[in-house]
């Protein structure tokens, strides 16, 4: 199976838990950007008060590893479901910008330096 189709079957196996539960009247655009939002505010919680120059040694602990991988996964259902909801099939979209990234950002311009205004 490759990439593609691992985010596709994730796709649509997160469609089928909302439509099992009747939840797709839920699960308009307005309410999932809100979840998603909460979520991205839950995941930033955990990192909150945690230096920069500590934060990659803070979450290789395996309990705070844990419990990051619990928030990044929330984050990327909703993304997954919003994007389903919109008939947005990442797989294709995601590379597709990660290529226009490529050539508006050309290594030899910004390596090392962050664009000032993208």
């Amino acid at each position: 199976m490759t990439e593609v189709d691992s985010i596709r079957e994730l796709t649509a196996q997160i469609r089928e838990f909302a439509v099992e539960r009747d939840w797709e009247k839920f699960h308009d655009p307005k309410s999932l950007i809100l979840a998603l939002v909460g979520e991205v505010g839950e995941l930033a919680e955990l990192f909150q008060w945690i230096p920069a120059h500590g934060a990659l040694e803070e979450f290789s602990k395996p309990e705070r590893k844990q419990r990051a991988a619990e928030e990044i996964s929330d984050v990327f259902i909703y993304l997954l479901r919003l994007a389903d909801v919109l008939g947005i099939d990442l797989s294709e979209a995601g590379p597709a910008k990660l290529s226009a990234s490529v050539s508006r950002f050309p290594t030899a311009q910004y390596g090392g330096e962050a664009p000032l205004k993208a």
